[in-house]
Order: structure tokens, then sequence, then C-alpha cells
């Protein structure tokens, strides 16, 4: 298993170069061959996208095409689970590539593991998060009014191969959430690392919190 960093990187390229690798892990598997060689666990950073998951509705993003080229932003409908959500520069996105048979564990458990590693990291800033339950994420105050999301997470899988993943958001800009219903959730908040301890975060040394966190979870990663 390797860790990559592509930094500010247009959310189509991504896309693509995610498929790539997910491709060539399944078909290595339907090969019979080792595939722990080929699994990949990306951070990037996305110039301003939002993203409709299959189960997504469209009514969640409230604005128009034109409005979004105002805000300098794109849309795509995308193959991951989950509903609307947002991406852009401040904001850790990572793409766990994984063959989930290599680590023994089911969907389900390769996201409360996920979950896990974006709570650990918030531990280490003395923010305690969790669960809300029946969503997915990383959620502060969860079962209160003030119940807000930090981490949103959305995942495919097929042959038990992971794509797309996690987006923690860091320094994000917070306004963008307002023109979407975040998740499908018209009654909760979104937050970032900024927004709760009210300064500008090194987003470098969270990324290697939360790689080790992630190795923690999954195994070595380097």
């Amino acid at each position: 298993m390797k860790f990559v960093d592509w930094e500010i990187i247009d959310y189509q390229v991504a896309w693509d170069k995610q498929k790539e690798i997910f491709n060539h892990i399944i078909e290595c598997k339907s090969n019979g061959q080792a595939t722990q060689q080929h699994e990949t666990i990306i951070f990037c950073e996305h110039p301003h996208v939002y993203t409709l998951g299959k189960s997504g509705k469209s009514q969640n993003l409230l604005i128009s095409e034109d409005f979004l080229k105002k805000i300098d932003a794109k849309f795509y409908p995308i193959d991951r689970g989950g509903d609307i959500t947002y991406h852009g520069p401040g904001q850790i996105v990572g793409y766990p590539i994984l063959d989930l048979e290599n680590h023994h564990i089911s969907l389900k458990q390769y996201i409360f593991k996920l979950e896990e590693a974006i709570i650990a990291t918030l531990r280490e800033y003395q923010i305690e998060a969790t669960r809300l339950q029946g969503a997915t994420g990383v959620w502060l105050d969860a079962e209160t009014k003030q119940a807000r999301k930090i981490c949103a997470i959305g995942v495919k899988a097929s042959r038990f191969v992971t794509m797309h993943g996690f987006a923690f958001n860091i320094n994000t800009n917070l306004n963008y959430f307002q023109y979407i219903n975040p998740c499908g959730f018209i009654d909760k908040g979104v937050t970032s690392l900024q927004k709760e301890l009210n300064y500008t975060i090194d987003i470098e040394e969270v990324k290697q919190k939360l790689k080790q966190n992630l190795y923690k979870q999954f195994g070595e990663i380097l």
C-alpha cells in the first residue's frame, strides 16, 4: 500500500486517475494476482466543485448553472454513495483505493475505520468528534441541535475494492455550503477545523497526523 499527495487537482482529472488505479486492482483480482502493492491512499484538494452521489437528489443543489459559473464552481453527478457535498481549497480530500479482502473487513467496517482515523486526528487538536446515528461522516455535538459535520464520507466499492472517500474541512470556505443541502440534510450544520479553533490551520501538519491515523487503521501506507 502506498500514499500519494496530488495537491491541488481538477476534480475530473482526479476522478479519471482514481478509476485507472481502481480498474487496475480489479483486473489484478480477476486474474488471481496479488493487489496489496497497488493499493493507494490519495490526498488532494480540489477547486470549487459540488458532487452528487448516485442516491442523491439533484434538488439538493440550490443554485442554477449560471450561478455555479458566477461562484467559479463545477457540478458532477458521480458514482459514489451518498448525496451532495462540496469540495474546495482548504479541504483534505482523501481517496483510499483499497482491496478490503486484504484487510479482512466489510464495507461497513471500512467506513467505520475511516471515521475513526478522522476522530483520532481531531482529538489531537483537543476536539471531541463522534458519529451521528443513521448518517456517515464525522460530527461535532452530534446528538444536539448544534450538530455540525466536519468530515463527509461517500464511497464506491466493487469486488471489495474501494474508491472515492472523505472530505475533511480544515480551512474550507464554508460559505459554499449555503448553496446546497449538505449530504441531503436541511437541519444540520457544517464546520471546519479553522472555525472550531478560530485560527488558520497548517494543513500539511493535519495531513501528517491523518496519515499516521490512517496507518493505524489500515496498515503501512508509506
